[in-house]
């Protein structure tokens, strides 16, 4: 009876094991595929989420190339306006630039008063002609001969032809006296300075039909 029993109790247990080894191998089966679902399930969010991520970021790029774009073409516009309106209406001087002319002006003026005056003609004083014909006849050679020739003669010399000297003497007269009206009336215009210069000119003792009317 001891041996029956015994051999019952072998073939019980080791039905029991393979039942509990198919258990186990089923659970952990199962176990498994449950974690390979869950890790596909999350590998397919992931993708999702890097699908959104990269189509957000091809949308910014999309916008910020469209902005540059339009960007780009408002200054273009923006240039060629301001390039139409700059030919129609000149930009002014601004007063800086006024200010800067004037001054330019002024100090031109000034170094032409300060420069010498030049000799001419009408600065030189008038050399007695040594070879004038005496009254008698005979030729004065020396300085004594000549002042006894001008005391005989009482009859002034006249300048027949003055205007033929006036142009060139006017051209001089404005030459040294026109930077000189500028630097004094630096606000007036050129028209108005020369016509102050042709005023001063109409009774200046340079002006050969002054002279003329004096002698």
């Amino acid at each position: 009876m001891p041996k029956k029993m015994s051999g019952e109790n072998s073939k019980a247990t080791a039905a029991r094991e393979r039942k509990n080894e198919k258990l186990t191998a089923d659970k952990n089966a199962k176990e498994k595929a449950k974690e390979d679902a869950y890790w596909e399930d999350d590998d397919k969010s992931l993708a999702k989420k890097q699908s959104r991520k990269e189509d957000q970021e091809k949308k910014r790029l999309e916008a910020l190339a469209k902005k540059k774009e339009r960007d780009e073409l408002a200054a273009q516009e923006e240039k060629e306006t301001l390039s139409k309106i700059v030919k129609v209406n000149p930009v002014k001087q601004t007063q800086a630039r006024i200010r800067e002319e004037t001054e330019r002006r002024e100090i031109a003026a000034k170094k032409a008063s300060t420069k010498p005056e030049l000799e001419t003609h009408l600065s030189k004083p008038i050399e007695v002609n040594v070879n004038r014909v005496n009254v008698d006849g005979s030729e004065a050679r020396t300085i004594d001969e000549a002042i006894s020739v001008l005391s005989v003669s009482s009859e002034p010399v006249v300048d027949k032809h003055p205007e033929k000297r006036m142009k060139a003497a006017y051209e001089e007269f404005e030459n040294i006296r026109l930077p000189q009206l500028k630097s004094e009336n630096p606000n007036m215009r050129l028209s108005q300075l020369k016509q102050m210069l042709r005023k001063e000119w109409q009774k200046h003792p340079n002006n050969p039909l002054i002279a003329s009317m004096r002698s």
